[in-house]
C-alpha cells in the first residue's frame, strides 16, 4: 500500500490534485514537500479504508471491531417514532457505520448515486450478498423525494450524504468549509422539517488496526416547514459543515471527498 501510494503521489499528477481542493484549504502554509507528505498520508489512509471495506465484506462484522458510544442516542431517537435522517460524509469508512446500524434493528435507506463507470465495489458486493440497506437512487422521480418520506413516515433509518449534491442548485444550500464556500443538499432539513424526524450527523474515523468509532455530531431538529423560506434552513446547513470542520481538525487524512467541493458553477 505504501509503495502504491507513493507511486500516485510522485508520478500520476492528475491523481493527485485530485486531493488538492481540500488538501489546500486544510494545510493553507504548507510548502511543497509537506504538500506531497499530506498527499501520500491521505491516500494511505484512502487505501486502508479500501482494505478494511472489503475486509469487512470477505469476512464479516465480526472480524472488524466498530465501536459506537452513542448507540443509545441513535436507539433513542429512533424510539421517537417518527424516522431519523443520518447525514453522514466521505470520511473514515461510512460502509462500516452502514454494518453497524444492523444492531439498530431499524431498516435502513441510503441515498445513493452510482456512476456507470464505477467500478468500486461496496463491502457487501464482496460476497456476492445482497444489500443489507435499501437505496434510493436520487436519479429517480422527484429526486427520490416520495421514497425518503416513505421510509421516515415508516419510523425508519434514511441516511443522506452531505458532502456531495446532485442535480439543480436550487436543491443545495450555501455554508462555509475551510473558509471558502460550499453547496450542501437542502433534502435533510426540508424532510427532517416535513415529517419531525431528527436530523444526525454521523461520522466514523479509523481508530486502530482493524476498528473503527462512530460519533453523533450534532443532532438537529428543524422546525415544522409550513411555507417556510429555503433561507430558513441555512442555519442547518452552516452546522453541518461546521461538524465537518471540526472532524477534519480532529482527523485530517480521513476526509475521502475527492470531488471538488468549492468548485462554484
Amino acid at each position: 500500500l505504501s509503495c502504491v501510494a507513493l507511486y500516485y503521489t510522485l508520478f500520476r499528477p492528475a491523481i493527485r490534485k485530485k486531493a488538492d481542493p481540500y488538501l489546500t484549504r486544510r494545510f493553507r502554509t504548507a510548502g511543497h514537500l509537506r504538500r506531497l507528505l499530506n498527499v501520500y498520508r491521505i491516500y494511505v489512509s484512502l487505501g486502508k479504508a479500501l482494505i478494511d471495506r472489503a475486509a469487512l465484506g470477505i469476512k464479516g462484522p465480526g472480524h472488524m471491531r466498530i465501536e459506537c458510544p452513542d448507540r443509545d442516542v441513535l436507539a433513542g431517537l429512533i424510539g421517537e417514532g417518527r424516522g431519523l435522517v443520518l447525514l453522514t460524509a466521505h470520511v473514515g469508512c461510512w460502509q462500516a457505520a452502514m454494518s453497524a446500524l444492523d444492531s439498530l434493528n431499524t431498516p435502513v435507506s441510503l441515498l445513493l448515486h452510482r456512476e456507470e463507470t464505477d467500478v468500486d465495489l461496496h463491502y457487501f458486493e464482496h460476497n456476492g450478498g445482497p444489500a443489507p440497506f435499501s437505496i434510493i437512487d436520487p436519479r429517480g422521480y422527484l429526486g427520490g423525494v416520495l421514497e425518503m418520506m416513505g421510509v421516515l413516515k415508516r419510523g425508519e433509518v434514511l441516511s443522506i450524504m452531505g458532502d456531495r449534491v446532485f442535480g439543480d442548485v436550487r436543491g443545495t444550500l450555501p455554508a462555509d468549509l475551510l473558509g471558502s464556500p460550499v453547496r450542501v443538499p437542502l433534502s435533510p432539513f426540508k424532510l427532517g422539517s416535513a415529517t419531525g424526524a431528527p436530523v444526525a450527523v454521523l461520522f466514523s474515523h479509523k481508530s486502530g488496526p482493524d476498528s473503527y468509532e462512530l460519533t453523533v455530531e450534532d443532532v438537529m431538529r428543524v422546525p415544522p416547514e409550513a411555507g417556510r423560506p429555503e433561507e430558513a434552513f441555512l442555519p442547518y446547513a452552516a452546522r453541518f459543515t461546521r461538524c465537518l470542520e471540526s472532524y477534519v481538525q480532529r482527523h485530517p487524512y480521513q476526509f475521502f471527498n475527492f470531488f471538488d467541493m468549492w468548485e462554484q458553477k
